[in-house]
């Protein structure tokens, strides 16, 4: 990858073995299934994205006409989001150089066809803690460049099990997911990719 990236973007190919994807996606889709996925749309425009997304934790990242923002509840349910699974907190714990929790973990589920454009993640207001990406699934082209928009970009090649953490400098680079590559795994039920990002949203007390 060439690197028009600034510090503090950390690549951690198979990160997670096998074994700890399968139990990483168990822990994850067996609370799932108390938050159903959401079809989010673009603000103002009302475009639908072509990933379908829920969230784990106190606070879940939700998109409609109405904007971007965080909120304790699921919007079709109205019911709180699910608890972030043991196996998700040690993951941050492991990898993020933060000494606080993660408040939310977003799911995105992308089948086939399904991509992200570029963007940045900076809706939460504690940016000294890092985003920390996993990859469970398909293989996925991921785009990743500085912190202005119309930069140079690279391309990287994730794979399951891989981590990203965006740090530092990096923390609000533009990044996003140009395509996934159809049938390179068979660990998510019914094919595709799910992509966990872990984030802090609140600013610690004190």
């Amino acid at each position: 990858m060439a690197a028009p990236v600034p510090d503090g973007f950390r690549y951690l190919p198979m990160f997670l073995d096998e074994a700890a994807q399968r139990d990483l996606l168990a822990a994850v889709l067996a609370v799932v299934a108390e938050a159903p996925w959401v079809a989010p749309v673009m603000p103002r425009t009302g475009r639908p994205f072509s990933v379908r997304m829920t969230n784990l934790g106190p606070l879940g990242w939700v998109s409609d006409r109405a904007g971007y923002r965080y909120q304790p509840a699921h919007p079709a349910t109205g019911r709180p989001w699910p608890s972030l699974p043991e196996t998700v907190v040690a993951l941050w714990a492991a990898v993020a150089g933060y000494p606080h929790p993660p408040e939310c973990c977003l799911v995105n589920l992308y089948r086939e066809g399904a991509r992200m454009g570029l963007h940045q993640d900076r809706d939460e207001r504690e940016l000294a803690a890092p985003v920390v990406s996993v990859s469970l699934g398909d293989d996925a082209l991921f785009r990743v460049g500085g912190t202005e928009r119309g930069g140079r970009t690279a391309a990287l090649r994730l794979r399951s099990g891989d981590v990203v953490v965006m740090g530092g400098p990096a923390r609000l680079c533009f990044h996003g997911i140009d395509r996934v590559l159809a049938g390179t795994s068979p660990l998510v039920p019914g094919g595709g990719r799910i992509n966990l990002t872990l984030r802090r949203v609140t600013r610690p007390e004190g």
